[in-house]
């Protein structure tokens, strides 16, 4: 039986590796393993779950007698410094009335520290499950606080001369306000916010800032707004390109379209979820740039740590000498990270990762009396905070040069996964398990940071599509028939990987086949409960709905917030529009206009030729087809979508001239992308 957790261990692996630590290592058979639980959920449309089979319950069996969980100060760590709390049910809700946050719906879970997962989810995710549903305001030291388990991140408040320095405001502003109104006044005080530090460039670590703070405050400077270099680049830029694909993939690794329960939806492994509010970006006014670089805000001083192509592609840390205290962003959680994030993103650097963790060891190492970041719970005292920093270091370091050692002596990125082990004292360690990112996935990643796609092996230079290469398999397996007879077995026999591998090439082949489909759900369901990580349990029973279900089409979030389009520059919202201009419709065709802002004083030739765009700035042609004399705050309204180019000339906020029709004729090449596509089949 192999592992579905993406550790790349099989079952005695699993054993062998950690009898080394002295651990208990005694399996319970599988007959011992049925902890009772609630029914299983039922999804919207009425299908209800399977329960774990004979299989799961051995592989799960594994972690709980294999991994420490008598070791509670997690428990005791999170719990530590309580002020107060929202009230139970904790849900936080709009304008309208709508919940964007609810932890009702994880009551199931509780917050103790007994081993009690059922038989569906991993006891390792189970924990970590429990452990983010710790929720209120604690104190971490005298003058820093947190407020934890009222989004996906934690918003950290840090107290000034006068008033407060907020750090990472959530994702949403209905949730920062929640907890501003109703938790940080009441406990704190009713003090100004003197500025806003954004730890780095994503979503869920500015997009609740309009919730704290107005933009009048900020342009006349009350509020500062502090980020790290290339912040707005990379915070606009990373969901533009690739948004529409990263969105949809999102609602797979975050469990979006799953039901809370044991057999669905439990945890995040960074946090719960992601809350549903209004997402906003007030633009930085103050920017971190180097290393040892000195913040001074309100009678405290930020001791800069820059980390960019880190955990995010503008990112950075600073040290706190007033309270000895080290914000660690999210470079030192209590999870291995991701290398490589499955909703899609540019692959991260474990090797960088790695050497901004050794530099802060190097410069404040001896200094710090506190760490705390932008998940989970802070650690306390300067030996387990050097510990923790170490083995994080660690931990991305031994990803990073093991995967390249392995590469240099010819070994492929599969292969390179399937076999790499974490150290004992690291694999033992909570805080390096794989609630989020997944030792398989991120060796696979740091080999493509080096070495791309491509493993080297001719005949996977060019391989056939999905559909056609799944219609060839089962050609040459004797049919779809004889391919689900043997796959049934195998399914019985726990091995889920194989099951998932072929049954998938019938699934590509003829989407029509339902015992197929049926088959790869259940597959995905077990792979689901023996997962570790809570992004990859997420991403396997979300398939299963929808192959059992079909793809149910919910709202779209809205990836292209007001705050988001208004930051982005021009040239961006360009090279989008490249990426939407369809090749085939725009064969043969040339278009050149002209674009003039007069509010910005921009001027833009954007044209078609070959099937491409192309656009220079500071430039007009008196040979173009048509030009555009408009604002950026009425492109603003066109790009959101609020209007049209042709209402904007008629009324007036804008100027055509030329042959209106080739404007007409270029917004017509232009492709909007459907957000609900298939991913489970063709």
């Amino acid at each position: 039986m192999t592992s579905s957790d993406g550790n790349g261990i099989t079952r005695s692996d699993f054993l062998r590796g950690l009898a080394s630590t002295g651990l208990a290592v005694t399996v319970i058979g599988a007959s011992g393993q049925a902890i009772a639980q609630d029914a299983p959920p039922v999804s919207p449309t009425g299908i209800v779950a399977k329960p774990a089979s004979s299989a799961t319950l051995e592989y799960n069996a594994m972690y709980r007698n294999g991994l420490p969980f008598d070791d509670i100060q997690d428990f005791e760590d999170s719990r530590r410094g309580l002020l107060a709390a929202l009230p139970d049910p904790a849900i936080i809700k709009n304008a309208e009335g709508v919940p964007v946050w609810d932890l009702s719906v994880y009551d199931f879970l509780g917050t103790s520290e007994k081993d009690d997962a059922p038989d569906t989810v991993n006891p390792s995710l189970w924990r970590m499950a429990k452990l983010n549903m710790i929720h209120g305001l604690f104190e971490v030291v005298e003058g820093v606080y947190q407020a934890r388990g009222y989004d996906l991140s934690v918003m950290s408040i840090i107290r000034t001369n006068t008033g407060y320095v907020v750090i990472d405001p959530l994702v949403s502003a209905e949730t920062a306000a929640a907890v501003w109104k109703e938790l940080v006044i009441p406990k704190l005080g009713d003090k100004p916010i003197v500025a806003v530090i954004y730890t780095h460039s994503h979503v869920d670590h500015y997009g609740g800032v309009r919730g704290l703070v107005n933009q009048a405050d900020i342009d006349a400077g009350k509020v500062k707004i502090v980020a790290p270099e290339d912040f707005t680049k990379a915070a606009v830029g990373e969901n533009i390109i690739a948004g529409n694909a990263m969105s949809r993939r999102a609602s797979y690794m975050y469990g979006n379209l799953l039901p809370r329960g044991p057999s669905g939806q439990v945890d995040g492994g960074l946090g719960k979820t992601t809350s549903t509010g209004e997402i906003g970006l007030a633009l930085p006014t103050v920017w971190a740039t180097e290393t040892g670089q000195k913040i001074e805000i309100d009678g405290v001083e930020f001791h800069v740590i820059m980390a960019p192509e880190s955990e995010a592609p503008s990112e950075f840390m600073f040290y706190i000498p007033k309270y000895k205290a080290f914000c660690a962003a999210e470079d030192a959680t209590h999870t291995l990270h991701n290398l490589y994030t499955l909703r899609g993103a540019k692959v991260r650097d474990g090797l960088l990762w790695s050497k901004y963790l050794q530099q802060t060891l190097d410069l404040h190492g001896d200094q710090i009396e506190v760490l705390f970041g932008s998940h989970h719970w802070p650690v306390w005292g300067n030996d387990k905070v050097v510990n923790h920093i170490m083995k994080q270091r660690d931990l991305f370091r031994f990803l990073h040069d093991q995967v390249m050692r392995m590469a240099n002596m010819g070994m492929t990125p599969k292969e390179i996964g399937e076999v790499i082990r974490l150290p004992q004292e690291l694999a033992t360690t909570w805080a390096c398990r794989s609630y989020y990112g997944t030792v398989y996935h991120d060796a696979v990643a740091q080999y493509n940071l080096r070495l791309g796609f491509f493993d080297g092996v001719p005949s996977n230079l060019h391989q056939l599509p999905p559909t056609e290469a799944g219609k060839r398999y089962v050609d040459f397996m004797g049919g779809a028939d004889n391919v689900l007879r043997q796959a049934r077995e195998s399914f019985d026999q726990g091995d889920y990987r194989w099951v998932a591998e072929v049954v998938n090439h019938i699934v590509f082949s003829d989407g029509n086949n339902v015992a197929a489909k049926h088959l790869l759900a259940d597959t995905y369901e077990q792979m689901g409960y023996q997962s570790e990580s809570g992004p990859w349990r997420n991403f396997y029973l979300t398939g299963a709905a929808e192959l059992r279900q079909g793809v149910t089409e919910l709202p779209v979030p809205n990836t292209a917030s007001p705050d988001t389009i208004k930051a982005m520059p021009l040239e961006m919202f360009f090279d989008f529009l490249g990426v939407r201009l369809n090749g085939d419709r725009a064969a043969g065709k040339t278009i050149r206009l002209n674009l003039e802002l007069t509010d910005t004083n921009e001027k833009y030739v954007v044209g078609v030729e070959n099937s491409a765009i192309h656009y220079s700035k500071d430039k007009s042609l008196s040979s173009a087809h048509a030009s555009i004399i408009t604002t950026r705050e009425a492109l603003n309204d066109v790009m959101l979508g609020a209007s049209t180019m042709e209402k904007q000339v008629v009324e007036g906020k804008s100027k055509l001239s030329g042959d209106p029709k080739k404007l007409a004729e270029f917004v017509g090449l232009l492709d909007n992308f459907p957000f609900w596509f298939n991913i489970v089949t063709a």
